[in-house]
């Protein structure tokens, strides 16, 4: 069977919290974790991805069923199973629980599922969850999938919810190198870690691009950057919880390297997927602090447009103002010799100086007085 059989659940930062009928938001409150009472029957092993028996790093025998790899681990108690679980029903994960003694609590981590990634130890059980992440160059945002591992003394149980990551790679690997295989089930848990690490650096140099292209925009002038660099920096929050936590999962499981007998050659592996996990960690601040000094930036160069064009209204408006009071000023002084004219233009018979010889004389001199003296007037108030 092929560890990328079955449908698919995608969840993307910016779909995560659409309902989708399996599980709740990131943002809402843990279901109760009180237990469920189990079905009579179990479902069908349709949630089943692989199942395989290891003997000194060699795959031995693919059970069809998951009753069969039970049996077949009581009869070899030489033989590591390896069994990979897609989105299983919570009857499949609490009939596996029963087999293995798997706690109750990490059960109900793996059926509710949106964990941040962690490592609990259950007694002489694992419990790891990891949050895989993949860039999806085409919608610009990063698509994560969500993995629980228990890791026991002959036993490896991956629960995977979402598209990534790819086990059956992971998988394909560990069979082609049998020495590491053999080093048991760590080994396992190691490849998985340092592939879900891995899969983060295509995400890192997808994200980078984006700043650069957003940096672009941003002193390009693009009005509609703004809205990029918000629903960037929500992809790179979402990617952070994801990388972040991983650190101290890492350092935890180097804390028990000597308590539980690690092997000196898998420490040296997990060592360096931790200073991998610990690049992207430190990657993915930087991106959150560039981001927030682009949003700064952003908001200046668009408080200095805004400025400039006040400025040019403020100047367009002082201009035209200059204007009305120039015309303003023009009417005013064309305005008084037509008054006077149209005084002494009325036609009555008795007006004052119509049949003085000196009338039309002192008219127009009175016109000019008056035009003169607005005309002073309003170039001293510097309207003309």
């Amino acid at each position: 069977m092929s560890e990328t059989r079955g449908g698919w659940v995608r969840r993307g930062v910016r779909r995560a919290r659409d309902a989708s009928g399996r599980g709740r938001p990131p943002s809402d409150p843990e279901p109760s974790m009180a237990e469920r009472p189990l079905p009579d029957e179990v479902t069908p092993e349709d949630s089943v991805v692989d199942a395989a028996i290891y003997r000194d790093g060699e795959r031995v025998e693919s059970p069809p069923t998951l009753a069969d790899t039970y049996r077949r681990m009581r009869e070899a108690p030489d033989t590591l199973a390896w069994i990979g679980l897609f989105q299983p029903g919570e009857a499949r994960l609490h009939a596996v629980a029963q087999e293995f003694d798997l706690h109750p609590l990490a059960v109900e981590d793996a059926v509710v599922a949106h964990q941040r990634p962690k490592l609990e130890r259950y007694g002489d059980t694992l419990f790891v969850v990891l949050r895989a992440a993949r860039y999806l160059d085409d919608a610009e945002e990063v698509e994560f999938g969500e993995l629980h591992l228990f890791v026991g003394p002959r036993f490896v149980l991956t629960v995977r919810h979402g598209r990534a990551p790819d086990l059956g790679a992971v998988r394909r690997r560990m069979e082609e190198n049998p020495e590491l295989l053999r080093l048991g089930p760590e080994a396992v848990l190691y490849a998985v870690v340092d592939w879900v690490v891995d899969g983060y650096a295509p995400v890192v140099a997808g994200l980078q691009n984006d700043i650069d292209e957003i940096e672009t925009e941003v002193f390009g002038g693009d009005p509609n950057v703004s809205r990029r660099i918000y629903e960037l920096s929500r992809e790179v929050i979402e990617f952070q919880r994801a990388t972040r936590p991983l650190l101290d999962m890492l350092a935890g499981l180097a804390a028990g390297f000597d308590k539980y007998g690690t092997d000196s050659e898998l420490q040296r592996y997990l060592r360096d997927v931790a200073d991998h996990a610990t690049t992207v960690a430190e990657r993915v601040d930087g991106f959150r602090m560039m981001l927030s000094d682009i949003l700064t930036v952003n908001a200046t160069l668009v408080a200095q447009a805004q400025n400039e064009e006040i400025k040019h209204l403020t100047e367009a408006s002082f201009t035209q103002s200059e204007e009305v009071k120039k015309i303003s000023s023009w009417a005013a002084i064309l305005f008084a010799p037509t008054l006077i004219g149209t005084v002494y233009g009325m036609n009555f018979t008795h007006m004052p100086e119509t049949e003085w010889p000196l009338g039309y004389p002192f008219a127009v001199l009175l016109m000019l007085l008056v035009c003169l003296s607005l005309y002073v007037v309003f170039k001293r108030r510097d309207w003309l």
